[in-house]
């Protein structure tokens, strides 16, 4: 591990334009970590541009850089590219799984499953967001966060880690909180009321349909919630603001996992897991063609609402635990 964050330094020191992306869907560690390695990047000099398949979601958008990152990729070439959080290289998105401009790209993630696609692959599991590995390199070079870093990383620790109250909550995920926080200048406060008392009205107007959808299956273990494209023109909510619905079932007593349908189309839906730690979700979202980590997985599943819940829930039933 030491020896490639050494690489990943050397490449970067020998780099002058640097392009940065992560997964389609970003959340926060995705949107956190590719702008605090924009920022230390930036810091040093650097040339940076991030792209995104989708836009930076509203919740994020109070983050240093959120408002420079480009749907589109610029025509010019790149010494480097930072590949961050994807689990798959799909998964970066079709423009940039089809742009060639590249010198080196480098591949950062803490998925269990995650692809060995990049000529550096820096992966880590046991790290409790993608943010961690950024803070790792940028600490190895010998930078001292400032404010823009700190504040990004910061936020992509504490969203994956769920405030710190999910079981990757570990040493490092603290101690690199605090450096951020003190380094940076940071306000915890300011940064938790931006996170979870700022949320948008149709935000929780799109909550109050999917809760009455809540159901239990394999004797109360195991309980999903729904969104369907008609709680979006219902609500006029879009489904960036469904981060973090599955979580909801997963806080009720007896329940090891939650299930989150979130439908994309006519015949296809969106399937999220999230256990308790008991349930390696990660497995059953490879099923689905998706993956993940132990905790936290997702996969896509076609057919109608039905169909997708009776093929999900058939292998809920059959994993053993």
């Amino acid at each position: 591990m030491t020896e490639t964050i050494q690489k990943v330094i050397s490449a970067i020191r020998q780099s002058r334009t640097v392009l940065i992306t992560s997964h389609e869907g970003p959340d926060g560690d995705a949107i956190g970590s590719s702008l605090g390695l924009a920022a230390f990047l930036k810091a040093i000099g650097k040339q940076v541009v991030v792209h995104l398949a989708d836009p930076v979601p509203e919740l994020y958008r109070f983050l240093p850089g959120a408002d420079q990152v480009c749907s589109d990729i610029p025509d010019q070439d790149f010494d480097l590219a930072f590949v961050l959080d994807v689990g798959e290289f799909r998964r970066a998105g079709k423009q940039f799984g089809a742009f060639a401009r590249i010198g080196q790209t480098i591949n950062l993630d803490h998925h269990l499953t995650c692809e060995n696609f990049g000529n550096l692959n820096l992966i880590d599991e046991q790290a409790a967001a993608t943010g961690l590995l950024v803070w790792r390199v940028a600490k190895a070079y010998g930078f001292t966060a400032d404010y823009a870093t700190a504040l990004c990383l910061y936020v992509a620790v504490l969203t994956d880690t769920g405030s710190f109250r999910y079981s990757n909550s570990n040493q490092e995920a603290f101690c690199a909180a605090g450096e951020l926080v003190q380094q940076g200048g940071l306000n915890a406060w300011h940064v938790a009321e931006k996170l979870y008392e700022s949320q948008p009205r149709k935000r929780i107007e799109l909550l109050a349909q999917a809760l009455p959808t809540l159901e239990f299956v394999k004797n109360g273990q195991v309980a999903s919630i729904t969104v369907t494209l008609d709680m979006y023109a219902a609500t006029g909510a879009t489904a960036e603001l469904t981060d973090g619905f599955v979580n909801y079932p997963r806080s009720v007593a007896g329940v090891e996992v939650s299930v989150f349908f979130r439908q994309l189309d006519e015949q296809k839906y969106k399937v999220g897991f999230r256990s308790k730690g008991t349930v390696n979700v990660a497995l059953l979202a490879q099923a689905f063609g998706g993956g993940g980590h132990h905790n936290a997985a997702g996969g896509t599943v076609e057919g109608s609402l039905d169909e997708v819940k009776r093929i999900v829930y058939g292998a809920v039933e059959a994993a053993q635990w």
